[in-house]
């Protein structure tokens, strides 16, 4: 029996070379834990029918001697990203029979690694959510408590991983999409510098914001699922060099804390972070209070320049070239019946603000506003980045909240973004670690802090967040 709930990356890369297991029983005692739990999480929206030729084809690269650190290993992806062959739907009805004819990079990156890619994970339409409600194909379940959400929009990716039915997998941030669940659901969520990672094969959302991002139970598979994917790509003009990470060692790094921003939160969210605070200082690091006068301003204006991205690039699914399109009399009914049906509510809201920041007349008054209060924000960090080395936050306002609780309170719903947006709008590495638990209706929900480094530092990130691991 593989003890799955204690499994990681290099365990299972150790034990394979050693005989005990082989790739193959791997995947199957993953795909048994699936047929168990997936019909109440809704992790997954399908599993792939080609998992075990993925396994087998994995066990001959460590026959031929040419294996990787990620040959074998389980990955769940999310539902936007291509996998050639594959449907990636963005959890809308409107690519429901979208298969992709290529690879994304990432994509191809793990592959070429041998790594065994189980099926596609839920996720908010498009990306489009802090809660996995926004599905068009179902809500998912917390693993801890199966009436509350299990964050969004990577909900799929996370539950996947909390639930053992998959080692380590891939999300997207674009606001918080790995790191908010990640907390909900007390697992690791990464979400990289800009760039760092290729968004080559993503299907996008808010292009100047999203980046791949890694979800696991510690962060050494977090590190090493990134590791493997980061890097420069033609294919991709806004990605950046590994050279870009060639930086000085810092042995200590100095830890920043915004004290009135981490004044947002429940009294136990508070009390944790506290708590969190003391364990990082009895570790030896030097904590120093900072200030980013400008970051309280990130909601409303990432609520802008999201939407506004939003509509230029989801204006592609026009029921002309793929996706859904239903039988229609004329050009403009094609337009009005494939994106009037096939995007959900959420998303014709995301694109309906999006269109209308951007129109003639008040691009100035939002959008550019928008972008001017970002640059504000850019410089608040530039400035607390030359006295610290790292800045810690909660991850979240609170535990997850129930299934149904915030579904018609839009402003509720964004303000979830509140600790995590800041770094997807200044472009900056960032982590959610689990920091312990809070008792709600007799369920104990985890919660989770987060460190977000100046650019190109994952490296801080994960050495303090390993110390942290350890001792918590």
């Amino acid at each position: 029996m593989i003890d799955l709930g204690n499994l990681t990356i290099e365990k299972a890369h150790a034990s394979f070379k050693k005989g005990e297991f082989t790739c193959r029983e791997l995947a199957e005692a993953y795909l048994k834990v699936i047929k168990e739990k997936n019909p109440e999480i809704h992790a997954y929206l399908e599993i792939y029918s080609d998992v075990l030729v993925q396994a087998d084809e994995a066990q001959k690269k460590f026959k031929k001697g040419n294996a990787t650190l990620m040959t074998g290993i389980p990955l769940a992806i999310k539902d936007n990203l291509l996998f050639e062959g594959h449907i990636a739907s963005s959890g809308s009805k409107i690519l429901e029979k979208y298969v992709a004819t290529y690879n994304a990079t990432a994509i191809k990156k793990l592959k070429d690694a041998g790594v065994v890619i189980i099926g596609r994970t839920n996720m908010d339409e498009f990306a489009m959510g802090v809660s996995t409600e926004n599905s068009a194909y179902g809500v998912t379940k917390n693993p801890y408590d199966t009436t509350r959400v299990p964050g969004g929009s990577s909900g799929g990716s996370t539950t996947a991983v909390a639930s053992n039915m998959a080692l380590v997998a891939l999300g997207t941030d674009t606001g918080g999409s790995c790191r908010q669940p990640a907390s909900f659901c007390g697992v690791v969520g990464l979400k990289p510098t800009y760039g760092s990672v290729s968004r080559h094969g993503l299907t996008a959302m808010g292009s100047s914001l999203d980046v791949i991002g890694a979800i696991g139970k510690n962060i050494s598979d977090v590190q090493t699922v990134f590791d493997f994917i980061k890097g420069k790509d033609n294919m991709d003009s806004t990605s950046i060099s590994s050279d870009f990470y060639k930086k000085n060692i810092i042995q200590k790094p100095v830890i920043g804390i915004p004290r009135d921003f981490t004044k947002e939160g429940d009294d136990r969210v508070l009390a944790n972070f506290k708590e969190v605070i003391k364990k990082i200082k009895a570790l030896g690091y030097t904590v120093k209070d900072i200030e980013l006068p400008n970051v309280k301003y990130t909601v409303p204006a990432y609520y802008i320049v999201t939407p506004a991205e939003i509509s230029a690039n989801l204006a592609r699914f026009d029921g002309m070239r793929y996706g859904f399109s239903p039988e229609s009399r004329n050009l403009v009914e094609v337009y009005t019946k494939s994106r009037g049906e096939g995007f959900g509510r959420e998303v014709r809201r995301r694109i309906l603000l999006g269109t209308y920041v951007l129109s003639h007349g008040y691009q100035d008054a939002y959008y550019n506003k928008a972008n001017a209060v970002r640059r504000l924000i850019v410089d608040d960090y530039n400035k607390a980045f030359k006295k610290v080395d790292l800045i810690l936050t909660p991850t979240t306002t609170g535990p997850a909240f129930k299934i149904g609780e915030k579904v018609n309170d839009p402003v509720k719903m964004y303000l979830e973004d509140i600790f995590t947006g800041p770094a997807n709008m200044t472009g900056l590495p960032a982590i959610s670690i689990p920091s312990g638990f809070v008792e709600e209706e007799g369920k104990h929900l985890p919660l989770g802090i987060q460190f977000i480094a100046s650019h190109g530092r994952e490296d801080l990130l994960f050495a303090v967040g390993k110390k942290f691991e350890a001792q918590n």
